[in-house]
């Protein structure tokens, strides 16, 4: 990737200077990640693993922050400050920020022109390539690290913190790279340490450097990709499927990508999902023409151990309790976000705030008589979430006029 909404997680929006969109809870952005998902075939070969993947330790756990269904890494980069990152499983290639480049000495490799990236709604993107030197993360060490630079602005206004890259599914290829949601870590392991991993483990397909599982939605078997860099729970490609829905689909989800933005439908199913031996009751879900993938709406609640040695995933949690998703819940109003002020990109169509005459474009200021700066994604997900009415206050010429808005469940 809810405060609102797209799968690369915002990191993609339009090519004009604008913050990424936030609306109510973590269900409904999804990660913008994804938008970046594959390299398109016939451009020059581009090595995808590392050079060289090294280990100072038989693991190393990196600490990780969750936001907005996402795990955000932290690791020193001095004495004084820290790199953040974000593992996407549903992208091929690993994105990084041009400071991270300055400051890892990366080049150009000779030779190579910029790489054609096919986003999540089929649009091509030109990104230029970089070998960084190395990258370190923990006490694990990537040499000869091929990366496409991009500005990760918008996704760091996002999630108000400083996000340097995003790290793509190849990356780990010569190690056990595991997502703990549960315990908010990720944890990377080299191979030939023996470990033995609880919960069920399901082959994938890694032809596309990103994982493929199949899944049963009812009676129904699909294929679906394993997307950390996704923050939706389940987005659905409903051809060749008989998915019933309890509420919905309805519009409401703002998706970004990188060519620009469009509406979303978004429901809750009357069908059961399952994973292995997991199952999550009529599940939310995002209506797509894409690939259906499993993000981080479903992810955070397990322990996620991917193994590309043997193209198999193992999830894991406690219990086989079923798995229910809270209802999506929002003010109608989906934001692109800056830290001086957020624009109105979406208003739900029938709600409160549509009638009460919020437009998109209105600019708001602040929220519940704080500026905007105050509400970082987690503070503003965790009032819709807790809260029955949000004050907003907008820019009216002039002068500024506030309009209180009631949360309800835009999902049930």
């Amino acid at each position: 990737m809810n405060p609102r909404s797209d799968r690369f997680l915002l990191l993609a929006r339009r090519q004009r200077r604008r913050g990424p969109s936030v609306s109510g809870p973590g269900p409904l952005v999804i990660g913008f990640f994804a938008c970046l998902w594959l390299l398109l075939s016939g451009c020059v070969p581009f090595r995808l693993s590392p050079r060289h993947t090294s280990m100072e330790s038989a693991r190393t756990v990196l600490p990780a922050t969750l936001v907005s269904n996402f795990l955000v890494i932290e690791t020193p980069a001095d004495k004084h400050s820290s790199y953040h990152f974000i593992v996407d499983t549903g992208s091929s290639v690993t994105l990084v920020t041009p400071d991270l480049v300055k400051r890892f000495g990366g080049k150009a490799p000779a030779n190579q022109s910029p790489m054609r990236v096919r986003g999540a709604n089929g649009e091509i993107k030109l990104l230029n390539p970089v070998i960084l030197k190395r990258l370190q993360l923990g006490e694990a060490r990537f040499e000869g690290v091929r990366a496409l630079t991009h500005d990760l602005t918008d996704l760091s206004n996002h999630l108000g913190v400083q996000i340097d890259g995003v790290l793509g599914f190849p990356l780990f290829r010569e190690t056990l790279l595991t997502l703990d949601y549960l315990q908010s870590q990720v944890i990377i392991t080299p191979y030939g340490i023996p470990t033995a991993q609880p919960g069920v483990t399901i082959p994938f397909n890694n032809e596309q450097n990103t994982p493929l599982i199949p899944i049963q939605l009812g009676a129904e078997s699909l294929i679906a990709l394993v997307d950390s860099g996704s923050d939706a729970p389940l987005s659905l490609n409903t051809v060749g499927l008989h998915p019933t829905f309890r509420y919905g689909p309805k519009p409401g989800v703002l998706m970004a990508t990188l060519s620009g933005d469009r509406l979303g439908m978004t429901g809750r199913l009357a069908q059961p999902l399952t994973i292995g031996a997991y199952v999550i009751e009529n599940p939310i879900v995002n209506v797509t023409d894409e690939l259906s993938s499993i993000g981080g709406g479903l992810l955070h609640n397990f322990t996620v151990t991917f193994d590309q040695k043997r193209n198999q995933v193992t999830f894991f949690r406690p219990n086989y309790d079923a798995i229910r998703l809270a209802a999506a819940r929002s003010t109608g109003l989906s934001f692109t976000k800056i830290p001086a002020y957020w624009r109105v990109a979406a208003v739900v169509n029938g709600s409160a705030a549509d009638q009460l005459g919020v437009q998109a474009g209105d600019l708001c200021t602040r929220i519940n008589d704080e500026p905007v700066a105050a509400w970082p994604y987690k503070r503003y997900a965790e009032l819709i979430r807790t809260t029955e009415r949000v004050t907003y206050t907008f820019i009216n010429g002039n002068d500024e006029q506030k309009v209180t808005l009631p949360v309800f469940n835009l999902v049930p």
